[in-house]
């Protein structure tokens, strides 16, 4: 039985202005009695999380289509004429490889034409930190990005960037969506296009910004001497291999070997179940061909390109996936490195990292005397704290443990291409000094502690889904666990009420971040467990994270068992398992 407020809402559709075939896959639906899906489809609005407006592509207003899009873009437009009067405004858009992110960007292209805004879109598709570079490049107010980035092939969605090119916070982001419910009709959408406000671009844009990822490189005498670093990279069927092959090319790498069955931009994902990076199936193929190449390294990108997984030969000469903590710390690492050798360390330079990142990044920032600042999770924070210090203190990198990455600040959010650039030059460099980047990695461990994360997630699909995720974070609030793993729970962060509590003196702080409905706990021994629920999938989140002591290389394996048991019972205390 549909409830009578999705039925109402259901015959609106029907009823209104909406072409046929929307009509036509909403009447099926009901023939055929899928009432679940129904109410899935309209049971709520899309609206715009981390990652913007994101959802299963369909008829209804909780699926992405032309309708919620021609809302979302309609919505964005009254928004920035307030926000920019009596200004010539300006937006840049760009587009994945998705099934119907063509057409959906030609839609926002033609409805921000219509309100008298000028549109620069992208021809083709390109990577999604080319568009947050291009909106600095070009002067834009704003821009978009038709992406759902790693989700399963049935998704799309829609950034929105500001002029800094981040992507919106608040308070723009609720003022968009108050500016989007206003619209009580879809007649109320401008869809009817001014041809003469979209101008086409591509190249130029695409030379602008690989000129600002090579002006990153400072290791180049490592990279000349090791020309030859064998490199496999797969695209996963998305928009890095616009640039990724072109701009490792230009550091100088001449030994690419790129997975050519994965090349061809395709928005069924047809090699993969899941375009992820983070999964090990989506990296069959680049290990393959790593091993046919007997490869170095190997990287592939997600869909729009702005996060990046590598794999790497162990200790026996194995391909084993790094996760992306090991890849962020690593990297913070090196560039901490290089920026010192380089005497570029002054005591203004910071780096950032989200609450449910490594604190291995904190251990090394430290040793540095680099300031750390920690956000929430998405780059859109990250892109924050650069613009609340910009002019007064230098941003060198920062990332999260989702393989996301921020080298230098002329793209204001993660970067999958840039990325690709300093892991291959961090590889060169380790080979320089007769080290794999797995050796470089135990190195860094030897020095702070070997630190070891998991990421456990559960769906929860639909209204009924939503329901136990919420339920699941009010039984943690109000039953928190009094150890874990045998060690005591020493500290309570609860994101969602902004505050910290110690609970051995039993002393309050106040957390100096936005609210986010996200726990922590701290233990004893130095391991920390985060709850969040995901802000752009039907998941909640569990990371774990544990560390020791690493004295040497030959007790590598030794500690990780140690802390791969220390995870399992976790996992098996807090009821995960």
């Amino acid at each position: 039985m549909i409830e009578p407020t999705i039925r109402q809402k259901i015959d609106s559709w029907l009823a209104g202005n909406y072409d046929e075939q929307t009509k036509s896959e909403i009447n099926g639906l009901l023939e055929r009695n899928e009432h679940e899906s129904l109410s899935d489809a309209f049971y709520k609005d899309l609206e715009f999380g981390t990652g913007g407006l994101r959802g299963i592509m369909g008829a209804g207003s909780n699926r992405m289509n032309r309708y919620t899009l021609g809302m979302a873009t309609q919505g964005l437009c009254n928004y920035l004429k307030q926000n920019f009067p009596n200004e010539q405004i300006k937006v840049a858009i760009a587009h994945d490889c998705r099934n119907n992110s063509d057409l959906f960007a030609r839609i926002a292209a033609e409805i921000f034409s219509a309100n008298g805004i000028k549109v620069y879109l992208f021809s083709e598709l390109r990577p999604t930190p080319e568009l947050s570079f291009a909106i600095r490049h070009l002067g834009c107010q704003s821009g978009v990005v038709v992406t759902a980035s790693h989700n399963p092939r049935e998704y799309n969605g829609y950034k929105v960037y500001w002029n800094d090119g981040a992507q919106v916070t608040a308070p723009h982001d609720k003022n968009i969506i108050a500016e989007v419910n206003r619209i009580t009709s879809i007649d109320d959408v401008k869809f009817e296009p001014n041809p003469a406000n979209i101008q086409l671009i591509d190249k130029e844009i695409d030379e602008a910004y690989m000129e600002q990822v090579l002006g990153l490189s400072i290791s180049k005498d490592a990279i000349k001497r090791q020309h030859d670093l064998k490199i496999v990279y797969s695209s996963i069927h998305g928009t890095g291999i616009t640039l990724v092959p072109e701009v490792l090319k230009r550091l100088g790498f001449t030994n690419v070997h790129v997975v050519e069955k994965q090349a061809t931009p395709d928005g069924n994902f047809p090699t993969v179940v899941y375009p992820n990076p983070e999964e090990k199936e989506a990296m069959t193929l680049s290990l393959k061909k790593a091993a046919e190449v007997d490869a170095d390294i190997v990287f592939a990108t997600d869909p729009d390109s702005d996060r990046v997984g590598i794999a790497v030969k162990n200790l026996e000469g194995e391909f084993v996936l790094l996760n992306g903590n090991q890849t962020g710390a690593l990297l913070i690492n090196y560039l901490l490195q290089v920026w010192q050798k380089a005497g570029k360390l002054t005591g203004k330079e910071f780096i950032v990292k989200t609450i449910v990142t490594t604190d291995l990044i904190k251990d090394i920032a430290d040793s540095y005397n680099v300031k750390m600042y920690e956000t929430l999770t998405g780059f859109k924070y990250i892109a924050e704290k650069i613009r609340e210090v910009e002019g007064k203190e230098i941003y060198i990198g920062g990332g999260e443990e989702s393989y996301g990455y921020m080298i230098g600040d002329f793209v204001r959010d993660k970067d999958g291409i840039s990325a690709c650039a300093l892991i291959a030059e961090m590889a060169a460099v380790a080979k320089d000094n007769g080290q794999s980047l797995f050796e470089m990695m135990i190195t860094m461990y030897e020095k702070y502690n070997f630190y070891k994360e998991e990421l456990v997630s559960f769906t929860k699909k639909g209204q009924r889904g939503a329901e136990e995720i919420q339920q699941m974070m009010a039984d943690m609030r109000s039953n928190p666990p009094q150890s874990i793993a045998g060690s005591k729970v020493v500290e309570v962060s609860d994101y969602k009420l902004s505050t910290r509590k110690n609970l051995v003196t039993g002393e309050e702080s106040k957390l100096d971040l936005e609210s986010s409905n996200v726990l922590q706990y701290m233990t004893e021994d130095g391991s920390k467990v985060s709850a969040r629920p995901s802000g752009t999938e039907p998941k909640i989140k569990f990371y774990i994270s544990v560390n020791e002591p690493l004295h040497s290389k030959e007790e590598y394996d030794a500690v990780e068992k140690k802390l791969d048991q220390k995870i399992e019972q976790i996992l098996v205390d807090l009821k995960l398992k």
